[in-house]
């Protein structure tokens, strides 16, 4: 009899033991369990008439995660401008050494705040240190330099940020717990509608609308072809709003994800190899390239580019070594050591519409650059290439399509 009772009790300790280990979706989010609808009680109160709060976000240390925090003042800022030098510790984030941690933020664009609503701001910084120098990870004064030196070009940019939704416990959101994959094709994911082949809409419909709220630049969005993957676009913008309202963009996912429990990676394969990966996906154009005749100064751009190939390569992610583990020639992309490019070919460095040929001009889309990139670089190292660096002698003068 005690043999007996020693092996039921036994037996109820596994069992409750596995009941522990299961990792339930959202169960261990601490952003779940906090009641949004007690916080709204306090979102509601009424604040006095000469009180905004002015929230101000910037890249951090990391060069793809975004610090934010929040000042109140007087009056709204609406232009960059009007919004005042400020101060924090950057070496909590990375970015600067204890001895010397006063780094500055400098206000470069406002948006309205999707969380607090009007009259409460966004206000996207550029990072400086003490001397006055740029942050390692501030490349935004480099492309911001290329935008405003080529203006005479009026270069466009149009960008897609594929993402990853992950539950709390790092595994693919919806994707079955223990380490399961999705019993779905990938082919039904890519624009998929179900539960079967989607996951995380809410979060996508929460991001659409706050963007747009914001006064983003957002064009769309749609379901990637793995499993709880997705894309949003940005532009086209002319010069450096391409760039700014994508990193608003991303923090402004970070913010409804952290209500939702849920994880947002950029990592170019999250998964693995036997997944597909994520990518940034940059289209640009010059007005050359879309006058008349401006196929020839795609073909010389691509000529460039291919000479760059490696230059631009090895800054075209958070990691030269994760987008090589993407740039495979699987899963519709190119080789991350040979350039190449095509018409209407997803396989290609570099694709083209179909009828750009046809048409005589158009716009190249670089389909290189990782999820983790960051757009004030690749955009910046674009223009530089194309058109010529900041400051040289030719670069300014805009090139104009040949005659027929």
């Amino acid at each position: 009899m005690e043999n007996l009772l020693r092996n039921v009790l036994l037996s109820r300790k596994i069992i409750t033991t596995v009941k522990i280990c299961r990792r339930n979706l959202l169960k261990h989010s601490i952003n779940h369990v906090l009641g949004k609808k007690v916080l709204d009680r306090y979102m509601r109160l009424p604040l006095p008439c000469n009180k905004v709060l002015a929230t101000y976000v910037w890249i951090d240390g990391s060069g793809i995660n975004m610090r934010s925090k929040d000042r109140v003042m007087n009056c709204a800022p609406y232009s960059p401008e009007q919004a005042p030098l400020w101060t924090f510790d950057g070496s909590s984030t990375g970015q600067a050494k204890a001895n010397n941690s006063d780094t500055t933020l400098k206000p470069v664009a406002v948006y309205r705040d999707p969380f607090r609503c009007d009259p409460h701001v966004l206000v996207l910084c550029e990072v400086y240190y003490g001397d006055g120098t740029p942050a390692a990870t501030n490349h935004r004064k480099f492309c911001n330099d290329l935008c405003v030196y080529h203006a005479a070009h009026e270069p466009w940019f149009g960008l897609e940020q594929e993402y990853t939704m992950l539950d709390v416990d790092g595994w693919g959101l919806g994707w079955p717990k223990g380490g399961g994959f999705p019993a779905v094709k990938y082919q039904y994911s890519y624009c998929g509608v179900g539960a079967k082949y989607v996951a995380g809409r809410d979060i996508v419909e929460a991001h659409t609308k706050a963007c747009l709220y914001a006064g983003l630049d957002f064009e769309g969005t749609n379901a990637e072809v793995m499993f709880g993957c997705w894309e949003w676009q940005i532009g086209t913008s002319v010069g450096i709003k391409a760039p700014d309202d994508l990193w608003m963009s991303r923090y402004i996912m970070a913010r409804v994800a952290e209500d939702h429990g849920v994880d947002i990676t950029y990592h170019p394969k999250p998964m693995g190899q036997l997944h597909p990966g994520v990518g940034l996906h940059h289209n640009m154009s010059t007005k050359g390239m879309r006058s008349d005749g401006g196929f020839k100064i795609i073909e010389e751009s691509l000529k460039k580019l291919e000479t760059n190939h490696m230059k631009h390569i090895k800054q075209y992610g958070n990691d030269e070594a994760t987008n090589r583990q993407r740039l495979t020639g699987k899963f519709e992309t190119a080789s991350f050591d040979k350039f190449s490019w095509g018409f209407a070919d997803r396989k290609a460095s570099i694709r083209l519409q179909r009828n750009t040929k046809e048409k005589g001009k158009g716009f190249i889309e670089d389909r290189r650059p990782a999820g983790d990139c960051d757009p004030y670089l690749v955009c910046g190292l674009l223009l530089e290439t194309c058109l010529g660096p900041a400051g040289t002698k030719k670069a300014g003068k805009p090139v104009c399509p040949p005659t027929k």
